[in-house]
């Protein structure tokens, strides 16, 4: 593997060349107007930042700003809305009885919140399981939905599987954002969810003059719900405008760069990270086939580098916590220091590239208290 700017550290780094010519279905049309008709939409910022654009060598670079969504500061309701609008449509057409049903998942914060803001809105209960590791104010922002909160002494993965024991009765449904065999329905309407941000990326750079779309898409990924979305998006359009796609993980939480650098799906120990949204031990099994035909890299990051990245974005005005800076760290890292020429020829970026990094929360999302009581978020 080659090395980044510290001849000491060893850049954990993938590439699959061909990955722009794999094709997949695009997603339904009819998301982006269920999102448009909902009381709180409005188009998330896309914002350029040139003095970025400098600092890595290429034409321009867009931040897709996520830090206010449907009245959250995070992307997931995006996918909880259109997940739950779909749950309890079939549950109407099926002719089951009427009344309240439980949504229950697991969440490192922003998205059980946004299943729990839906089901406060559309008059349902919802029960969010919680893993080590979120902070008690995110803890607090869930509960203040009317949830109930069960705090969980393991990781994000027994979370998950003690939200789905959870959700066996009559009145309760699993509201996931990850997939296993025989789980795979309402995840992938998640995902669905999520495709409104990629149309309204099309939408924003054709408005700044970005006609052919952008050279380079840069994902935070935890499970891959969202790099599944992005893939599915930029994956279904003809070959000539495809983009790379660029995943970026935590060092201590790389399921799907291990995965992709393995060849199959794989489940790993995760550490602690600041970027705890993204601290997942499992790739989704929905998302896998559209991760390993789809991205063309994926690389993996210390919490040091996306805390900085956090502070980059903050000094050019764009909230972002971790999570969200990840992908303008992964970016740093796989485009500056050793090896880099052939990693920015591997990517297809030059001096005219147009680069979207997408911003996944704001710093309002998940407040984590890092030495001496300063707060950002995590995912």
């Amino acid at each position: 593997m080659p090395e980044n700017a510290s001849s000491l550290h060893v850049l954990p780094w993938y590439a699959r060349p061909g990955a722009r010519a794999w094709r997949c279905e695009p997603a339904p049309s009819e998301v982006r107007d269920f999102h448009a008709a909902l009381p709180d939409y409005g188009l998330t910022p896309l914002t350029e930042l040139p003095p970025l654009a400098e600092e890595l060598g290429v034409g321009r670079v867009f931040v897709k700003d996520e830090s206010r969504r449907l009245g959250l500061p995070a992307f997931k309701a995006l996918g909880a809305s259109w997940a739950v609008r779909r749950i309890l449509a079939e549950r109407a057409a099926s002719g089951e009885e009427p009344g309240p049903v439980t949504l229950v998942t697991a969440t490192d914060g922003n998205h059980g919140r946004a299943v729990a803001r839906m089901a406060r809105l559309l008059g349902q209960r919802a029960h969010v399981f919680v893993p080590r590791g979120v902070h008690p104010r995110a803890v607090s922002a869930i509960a203040a939905e009317r949830a109930q909160v069960t705090e969980v002494a393991g990781p994000y993965d027994e979370a998950v599987r003690l939200a789905a024991e959870a959700s066996a009765g009559a009145d309760s449904v699993l509201v996931q954002d990850t997939a296993w065999p025989g789980y795979e329905r309402i995840p992938g309407w998640i995902v669905e969810g999520y495709s409104t941000l990629c149309t309204e990326i099309d939408e924003q750079l054709t408005a700044e003059g970005v006609t052919e779309g952008p050279g380079l898409v840069a994902v935070p990924v935890g499970v891959g719900s969202l790099a599944q979305a992005v893939v599915t998006h930029y994956r279904s359009r003809p070959s000539e405008r495809a983009p790379a796609l660029l995943s970026v993980e935590p060092e201590a939480a790389s399921c799907v760069l291990d995965s992709l650098s393995l060849g199959a799906p794989l489940s790993i120990s995760t550490g602690d990270t600041t970027m705890a949204g993204l601290n997942c031990g499992t790739p989704s099994s929905i998302a896998w086939p559209y991760l390993r035909g789809g991205l063309d890299a994926a690389v993996a990051i210390p919490d040091a580098e996306s805390t900085r990245a956090a502070a980059r974005l903050a000094d050019l005005g764009v909230s972002s916590g971790p999570c969200g800076a990840a992908s303008l760290a992964g970016l740093r890292a796989v485009l500056m220091g050793a090896g880099s020429d052939e990693r920015r020829a591997t990517l297809g970026l030059g001096p005219c590239s147009v680069v979207v990094l997408l911003s996944t929360e704001g710093t309002a999302a998940n407040p984590r208290a890092i030495g001496g009581g300063l707060s950002v978020a995590i995912g």
